[in-house]
């Protein structure tokens, strides 16, 4: 499939993050998760290099980087399903982190560290080539036009994303605003880091093996729409 021309202009490695950091006032006990247990699976602040060995307690067999958990449900289902391979997940909203915290504590998972702030600060952080895959769910579609540039995909993230991805390994992108998947399509297709191998309309229509719907997915289905699952392969 032919690239297309780049679709924006180049932007700094370190943008602005915009959306809400904090919601409702969060319950006792999940306040308690915060103060106690988000120090000790938060990833080191800082500039210098990440060691991802390092980050768990246990041998891990592979990594994956999920991008904007929301409430860590989906995170939290794949970590109890994979034991054996470590997860970051990226969230600054403290209330999606409450509630990953509180499956994490309840379910006694071992092989998940948060970041709570922007996903772009700790990915030059990582060895090139470490992580095996990169979820990026329902991320904020920002509809209006005046706030497309605050859109999380743009060609500098994926080229962030691309350098810490393993050759092989996938970026995974779903959404249920047909926008913003043409958004993400456009723009993976025209770099030079990424391909999409979608042979049929299957390949975007139907979700990935032992996929569990998000909240966000639910409510997309009770408001009548449907949902892209694009694929990304790093090359």
């Amino acid at each position: 499939m032919p690239r297309r021309s780049n679709p924006e202009s180049a932007r700094p490695a370190h943008r602005q993050l915009h959306g809400r950091a904090h919601g409702k006032k969060l319950r006792a006990y999940h306040a308690g998760l915060v103060e106690t247990l988000l120090p000790r699976l938060a990833l080191p602040g800082g500039h210098e290099p990440l060691d991802p060995a390092a980050l768990f307690d246990f041998p891990i067999r592979a990594l994956v980087v999920e991008i904007g958990f929301g409430g860590g449900e989906h995170l939290a289902d794949e970590a109890n399903a994979r034991a054996d391979t470590g997860f970051i997940g990226c969230e600054p909203f403290v209330n999606g982190v409450a509630k990953l915290l509180a499956r994490v504590e309840e379910e006694e998972l071992r092989n998940v560290r948060v970041h709570d702030r922007n996903a772009l600060d700790i990915l030059p952080r990582l060895p090139r080539g470490c992580v095996d895959r990169i979820d990026l769910l329902y991320p904020d579609p920002w509809p209006k036009a005046r706030h497309r540039k605050r859109r999380f995909v743009s060609m500098q993230a994926l080229a962030e994303m691309a350098g810490v991805l393993r050759p092989g390994g996938e970026l995974r992108f779903a959404t249920d605003i047909d926008d913003y998947a043409a958004w993400t399509l456009s723009r993976a297709q025209a770099s030079p880091f990424f391909e999409w191998r979608a042979e049929s309309a299957a390949d975007w229509m139907v979700p990935w093996a032992g996929w569990k719907p998000t909240r966000f997915e639910e409510r997309a289905r009770r408001e009548g729409r449907s949902s892209a699952y694009l694929t990304f392969v790093r090359v």
